[in-house]
């Protein structure tokens, strides 16, 4: 069956300027996403990752290009921050999560009921009133995603989840991908630490300096000299990209 894309993306560029001319965070960059895919996109800092999924997102304007994203004209990806923390307004979880809802003009028993089936499958329940400044850093992701699945958006997208997070922390946020998947979501994870979830991805993508060097299947992408790129290859350790997951 052939898959349905769910984004595309043509001859995308952007720069910044800089106080030495103007910066290049995107050269020329094309691809598809398609639904129910799990891609995770590798790169250093700087690669134009977070550019990319900020566009993506409505966050940022391209200055040539186009993304065209097949879900209607309401808003569709959710962008969970490097640091999530940035992203809660509500003083728990049950408060941030209703905020989404409440803004798509959901009635009072529609809210209630997203409330609570988002804090069910993140694991969030025992949580829901509880300070959300106190969340952990893995705790405070689901969060973010919480709010997205409250929303029904179909993409979601996670920035440097494994950031800060200690083993535990990876593991929570590898169990949600794996559910997020489960239920048809399009999942696209930016990380440099592509030894911790390689091994949930359909697809495997590498931006350098811009620019799309790779795109494929995970273990055609782990057969690249990835050092060339500044990515640690991670069969060193590994012998497969099915064995790349904390779990």
């Amino acid at each position: 069956m052939k898959m349905k894309t769910q984004i595309k993306i043509e001859n995308l560029t952007k720069t910044f300027r800089t106080v030495n001319g103007k910066l290049t965070a995107l050269n020329d960059v094309s691809l598809e996403i398609f639904e129910g895919e799990c891609v995770v996109f590798g790169g250093e800092n700087g690669s134009g990752k977070s550019v990319l999924m900020s566009i993506i997102a409505g966050l940022e304007t391209c200055d040539s290009g186009t993304v065209t994203v097949n879900s209607g004209t309401k808003p569709s990806a959710g962008l969970v921050f490097q640091e999530a923390e940035t992203q809660i307004l509500g003083e728990t979880p049950a408060e941030d999560i209703a905020f989404g809802p409440k803004n798509q003009g959901l009635k009072k028993e529609q809210i209630e009921l997203a409330v609570k089936k988002a804090l069910e499958e993140t694991g969030l329940t025992q949580k829901a009133d509880f300070p959300a400044r106190f969340l952990s850093g893995g705790e405070k992701r689901r969060l973010a995603v919480a709010c997205m699945l409250a929303m029904n958006l179909p993409i979601i997208i996670l920035d440097e989840p494994y950031a800060n997070l200690d083993y535990n922390g990876v593991k929570q946020v590898n169990t949600l991908i794996r559910k997020l998947k489960s239920y048809g979501k399009t999942v696209i994870i930016l990380t440099h630490e592509i030894e911790k979830c390689l091994g949930l991805a359909d697809r495997f993508i590498v931006l350098f300096k811009g620019t799309k060097v790779f795109d494929g299947k995970p273990d055609e992408g782990l057969k690249q000299n990835l050092e060339q790129w500044n990515i640690r290859n991670p069969l060193v350790t590994y012998k497969k990209a099915q064995d790349l997951i904390w779990e």
